[in-house]
């Protein structure tokens, strides 16, 4: 029998490191291994090559990030050392061992002004801290090896770590009316979703010395919403499945302000990667009412 091929991925905590966690054990393929603070800081370059070396890994899967978007606002040095730092570390490292590297971005790279979904040949324009230090790391990335996946998602939440479907639940516990914004738009994306589409994109590129396969994509779900209609999908699938369930009030952004200025359109085209890869990811409503009843149920159970 071969020996499976061993995914090192940064983070512990995260919900879409957990989400690969739990999706990977389904394969008898594949040894993840997952990697954090203090051996892997991404913060610290000198861990990371180190880290990196003694796992000795087929594949780099970048997950980690810092990700607290209006905090960045104000915390510029954290948010580069971690979003740009750490990866230019990483994907030097595996320039080193001649492995590839797979590194999760973000769609606040664009500033949301369009007004059709992005394709990865539209313009860059970061609105903020955040976007900027995402912004860079893919330009380290790609810098310091051919032998790279860039893969820009979006409105991602899951049954892990921190999300905006997770509040929402909770919230609901006790109140019964939200204010969410309307004027947002994008693509709500499912962790599990994209830990299985990452399992399967490192397959191809371990695999496959394509030129094609390699290279920025954009992975998001199928379908779009505002935040205000992903709130309203939530609780009406959280109701059906006997959970919390609240009204929600659609106000616009002017009405909600925040450090950060958000993308008022994150809608990602994601034919490219369908094209390479021949992976699609499913429709939003469908991975929000699986996340929902499993949450829900959880909880149920925990009472």
């Amino acid at each position: 029998m071969t020996a499976p091929k061993r995914y090192l991925v940064t983070g512990l905590q995260g919900q879409v490191v957990q989400s690969l966690i739990e999706r990977a054990a389904g394969h008898v393929d594949v040894e993840l291994i997952a990697a954090g603070r203090p051996e892997l800081d991404l913060s610290r370059p000198e861990s990371v090559q180190s880290a990196v070396f003694s796992a000795k890994p087929d594949l780099i899967i970048s997950a980690a990030a810092y990700t607290a978007v209006d905090q960045a606002e104000s915390d510029e040095s954290a948010a580069f050392a971690a979003n740009a730092q750490g990866p230019d570390a990483l994907a030097k490292a595996a320039a080193r061992l001649g492995i590839p590297i797979v590194h999760l971005s973000t769609d606040y790279v664009f500033d949301g002004s369009k007004a059709t979904p992005y394709t990865e040949l539209d313009p860059v324009a970061p609105l903020g801290v955040y976007g900027r230090s995402k912004l860079e790391g893919e330009y380290a990335v790609a810098s310091a090896t051919d032998n790279h996946v860039i893969l820009r998602t979006a409105w991602v939440y899951g049954p892990f770590g921190k999300n905006f479907l997770k509040t929402m639940l909770k919230a609901a516990e006790s109140r019964a009316q939200f204010n969410v914004v309307d004027d947002q738009n994008g693509n709500p994306t499912s962790s599990i979703d994209i830990a299985d589409a990452l399992l399967a994109i490192s397959r191809n590129i371990i695999s496959l010395p394509d030129s094609a396969l390699r290279g920025v994509f954009h992975m998001t779900a199928k379908g779009e919403a505002t935040w205000a209609d992903f709130a309203r999908e939530i609780f009406k699938t959280s109701l059906a499945n006997g959970g919390p369930s609240a009204h929600v009030t659609s106000i616009p952004s002017s009405a909600y302000p925040t450090p950060a200025r958000r993308p008022a359109n994150s809608r990602l085209d994601c034919g490219k990667l369908e094209r390479a890869h021949s992976i699609s990811l499913p429709d939003w409503h469908l991975s929000t009412a699986s996340t929902v009843a499993r949450l829900v149920d959880v909880t149920r159970l925990t009472r």
